[in-house]
């Protein structure tokens, strides 16, 4: 009974800060002009997908690339051809390559470059090795280097693939 006591405080705690939500202050009345502006973000803020490999992607379930507004998610690009084979095998710093090249293509598809990403999450199944080629990226990130995470992970999607990256953009207006 001691240990509930403690988890109780704790559940109560979060399910208080969940209500009541970060700083929410009363909602006021909205006015025709401000309904109108509303209308005008929501319909800019709509979904815009994008495939770089229709086939393949449609086949795993998922879309390369969503924008909303000036956010831009790209999913994690690996080393295949455009049938989904993977290329490079075995060849770490040429599989990054290969990633790079592909966000480049989604990237210029919104009219954005690399100076505009802002999260760039990196997978790989061999660390050490990625250490070894990392340097890479200053050839990529020219002007600055966007936040993001190295993941040293088990697996990948197929046993083929050695790096996953995946980004995420500001795109300016």
């Amino acid at each position: 009974m001691k240990n509930i006591q403690p988890l109780i405080i704790l559940l109560t705690f979060l399910a208080i800060i969940f209500s009541t939500g970060c700083n929410e202050k009363p909602k006021a009345e909205t006015t025709v002009e401000e309904s109108e502006s509303i209308e005008t973000v929501t319909e800019s803020e709509q979904p815009e997908y994008f495939l770089l490999r229709p086939e393949v992607e449609k086949a795993y379930g998922y879309s390369h690339a969503v924008k909303i507004g000036n956010s831009i998610k790209i999913s994690g690009a690996v080393s295949m051809d455009d049938e989904g084979n993977p290329t490079a095998i075995g060849d770490l710093e040429q599989q990054m390559k290969n990633c790079y090249a592909d966000l480049e293509k989604v990237l210029n598809h919104f009219g954005c470059s690399f100076d505009d990403v802002v999260v760039e999450n990196v997978f790989t199944t061999n660390m050490s090795k990625f250490l070894e080629v990392a340097a890479y990226r200053a050839e990529i990130y020219k002007n600055h280097f966007p936040t993001g995470s190295w993941l040293g992970i088990k697996e990948l999607a197929l046993p083929e693939f050695l790096i996953e990256i995946e980004l995420e953009v500001h795109k300016p207006q």
